[in-house]
């Protein structure tokens, strides 16, 4: 096969095209080959002694037969569409943390370090006047804060989210049902222009994918695994946001709720997700202080003008979940006070650690970076 540049990604890519081969099939393969490549081109035999059942092996060798990888990777080139995998380093790191992310995520537009910082917004296509009015002050506020706004390019509450984000000079990424080169709704192709421009469309749906009916439930464990929190503004008892906020909460994630009327319909979702433990969103300001999300400016700003030293990262390494005095850092680290608390307060504003009350600090790895010093 003539792939030349980034050779192993095209059989991630080939492997995406085989419907039944996820994430759990996907290490499968590698813990028994090393590498795609290698899973691609093995023998029937190996690949079903490898764990892969007669229907998906059926699969897997029609596509096989039937694909040129080497054409399908120089289409996706062509159309400027990135490709990660899970090795890439720019993958989301927020979404390698979740239970079988996806293998592969296809984009346009880029990723940013900016987009640590995110809140997802869902909600209903049949939105309100007053979901309109919170869903646009919600991430208007947001963007303002410099947080990135997350949704799904729907029609109602995900559209009025991305184009309220734009508006107020914020990021935002759309996560889509379909290939990202096929967008939908189709009024909202403008609007797909303007992320691409200021934060990317993301999909695990390899490009060329049709919107369909079955893809949208599933692309909601991405929407919620990259940000940090949803917020549900209207729901219906059985919307597909109440999907995302599951998975949410399986994730780990905050989940918010928009209080509605008892009447309306499209509060009833979101009522019950209150009723059943989501956090009332009432403020924007509530949002950012669960999230440790208030100094996001500050923390960028010193995170480029201050780089880590090997004093900041003895003091990261040594903080954990567990509050710990300035007094206690200085008896294990024979270090002198003022420099610890020096230290610290510079280091609170980069976001990676947390003062508890009483000089108590605890470090706050979720919410930041990796940190290493190289």
């Amino acid at each position: 096969m003539g792939i030349h540049v980034e050779a192993e990604k095209a059989y991630w890519v080939g492997f995406n095209l085989v419907k039944g081969i996820g994430a759990a099939r996907v290490r499968l393969l590698l813990d028994a080959f090393g590498d795609l490549q290698s899973a691609w081109n093995a023998s029937p035999a190996a690949l079903q002694a490898a764990g892969l059942g007669p229907k998906i092996l059926e699969t897997l060798l029609k596509v096989r037969t039937d694909v040129s990888l080497e054409k399908v990777w120089q289409r996706i080139q062509a159309q400027g569409i990135q490709v990660l995998t899970w090795p890439d380093e720019d993958y989301p790191p927020r979404l390698l943390e979740v239970p079988q992310p996806p293998p592969v995520l296809y984009l346009r537009g880029a990723l940013s370090p900016e987009d640590l910082w995110s809140v997802a917004i869902v909600g209903t296509r049949r939105i309100t006047a007053y979901g309109k009015q919170v869903a646009e002050e919600i991430a208007s506020q947001l963007a303002r804060s410099g947080v990135t706004v997350i949704s799904g390019l729907a029609r109602g509450v995900d559209g009025l989210a991305h184009q309220a984000a734009l508006q107020n000079g914020g990021r935002t990424l759309a996560v889509l049902g379909s290939g990202v080169d096929r967008i939908y709704p189709p009024e909202h192709r403008r609007l797909a222009e303007q992320i691409i421009e200021h934060g990317a469309l993301i999909s695990d749906y390899p490009p060329g994918t049709s919107p369909d009916s079955a893809n949208f439930p599933p692309r909601n464990r991405i929407i919620s695994g990259l940000a940090r929190a949803v917020i549900i503004v209207e729901a219906g008892k059985t919307s597909g946001a109440l999907i995302t906020a599951a998975f949410a909460a399986e994730q780990g994630r905050e989940v918010f709720a928009v209080p509605g009327s008892i009447y309306a319909p499209q509060s009833l979702g979101a009522n019950l997700l209150i009723q059943q433990g989501a956090r009332p969103y009432l403020n924007c300001q509530d949002v950012l202080e669960i999230l440790n999300m208030v100094q996001v400016s500050e923390q960028r700003t010193v995170r480029s003008v201050l780089p880590g030293d090997a004093f900041e990262a003895r003091l990261y390494s040594l903080l954990g979940n567990e509050p710990l005095h300035v007094d206690e850092i200085g008896q294990q680290t024979d270090l002198p006070i003022e420099k610890i608390s020096s230290t610290l307060v510079i280091m609170e504003l980069k976001g990676l650690v947390r003062q508890v009350g009483g000089m108590q600090y605890i470090a706050v790895r979720e919410a930041s970076e990796p940190y290493e010093l190289e």
